[in-house]
Parts: structure tokens; sequence; C-alpha cells
């Protein structure tokens, strides 16, 4: 099966403009995520999608290919919905850019996954260990079944007890492996479904269209950027490195 890593890139970050080129110890963001995908798979399988001429003109800087889509993307599925249109890969691995600490082993984890089982949407989780990332609003929190299958996804901290308890919880991982029609499937349905639109989290489009999700469990997640905050959690571990 013909497949691509595809990193989906945008400037105009609602709660973080300008993301993906932040300075992290002398190298964008965007590059850090490239670096970690291209360590997984082999380079020339690794792409970023973008719509901004900034980030384009920084990526082919460090060598990196290219896929510009257009502004009308909603989400970064959107964005390799139509990424796909031009590589027509069998499957494509999404790896979100604002995962700079990524475990390239993790991405094999999921590529693997989805070779086992292929044209099974996979997204990845592992356990939450605190308080603070339970209750979290930038955290999407997940509920699976016994075998895995994607329950429900929600910022909300789930599962909680009648007294408010955290007991245990498992969040997303940003890594997901997606087949060509059901980026197709993605694309066609350009608006998003009702909860996924007062969740923001895009793969409850699939859940709400009865497309199953199968997660897969890792042990440890990295660290992402979802706000200016999460930058100096990312700085520490670098420097650490």
């Amino acid at each position: 099966m013909k497949y691509a890593v595809v990193i989906p890139a945008r400037y105009q970050s609602s709660r973080f403009p300008g993301k993906p080129l932040i300075d992290l110890c002398g190298k964008p963001m965007i590059q850090h995520v490239w670096e970690r995908c291209c360590k997984a798979v082999e380079q020339e399988l690794v792409y970023i999608a973008t719509d901004s001429e900034k980030i384009e003109s920084v990526c082919k800087g460090f060598g990196a290919q290219v896929i510009m889509t257009s502004s009308n993307c909603m989400t970064g599925t959107d964005r390799l919905a139509e990424a796909n249109k031009k590589l027509n890969a069998d499957f494509i691995i999404n790896v979100q850019g604002d995962e700079p600490l990524i475990e390239p082993s993790d991405i094999c984890k999921v590529i693997d996954a989805y070779k086992k089982k292929p044209d099974t949407i996979v997204n990845a989780m592992c356990k939450i260990e605190t308080e603070e990332e339970f209750r979290s609003f930038t955290i999407p929190k997940v509920v699976v079944s016994q075998s895995n299958k994607l329950l429900y996804m929600s910022r909300s901290p789930i599962p909680l007890s009648k007294s408010d308890q955290f007991h245990f919880a498992y969040k997303q991982v940003c890594i997901y492996a997606f087949s060509k029609k059901h980026l197709e499937f993605f694309a066609d349905h350009n608006s998003k479904t009702k909860i996924e639109k007062v969740e923001d989290i895009e793969i409850l489009r699939f859940l709400e269209s009865d497309i199953t999700v199968q997660m897969i469990e890792l042990k440890s997640s990295s660290i992402a950027i979802d706000i200016p905050e999460d930058t100096d959690k990312v700085l520490k571990v670098l420097n650490s490195i």
C-alpha cells in the first residue's frame, strides 16, 4: 500500500497565531515535528500541507516537501483530504504540527496498526496521569469500548464519577491513520457535524457518521503546544535532551 506521513500546518491559529513557526531551541516548531517524522519513515514519504506561503518558505528552507492547500480547510483532516488529491496515497498518516516531541516509534506503531486492519481509522491514546491534565480543556479525553473502539472524545473531564472524582482517563495522542476513502468521505461532508462543532474535535465527524475509529494505546505521550503557555513545558524537555 502506498502511504505518506503528512503534517498539516496553518498560520492563522485562533488560539496561537503563527504557532508552527515559533522558535524552539533555534528551530521552528514545524521543523522539530518534521525531523521526528523523518526518523520514523523515509524522508521522501514526509510532507507538510499548508495554505501559508510563510510556512511553505520556511519548510522548503530546511528541506521539507510542501503541498500547498486552500485556505478553506476547516480542520487538519480537511487539509489532508485536499493534499491526498495530489498524493493519491492508499492511506495517510497524520501527525499534528504542534507535536515537537512526538516519538518516532509511536508513528510506526500507528502505521503497523493500520496495516493489520486496512481501511480502519486508527488514532492513538495514552493514560492521563495527573489531575491537571484530566481537568484541562485543551486536552481531548478518550473513552473506549473493551476492544478499544472509540465511544466518545471530549475536552471535558471524562469519565467522571458522580462525586466529581478522577479515577482513570485517557487522552488523545494526535497521530492518525486514514484511508483514501475515509479522507474523501470527510472532504465530501465539508461542514462540521453537530458535536464536532461544539467540542472542536474533528475525529467526531467520523463517529457521528457511524464510522468506527480504532484506538491504540501508547505508553506515553508527547507534549503538544496548543496555547502559548505550553511552550515552556516543551522547551524544558528539549533543553534536557
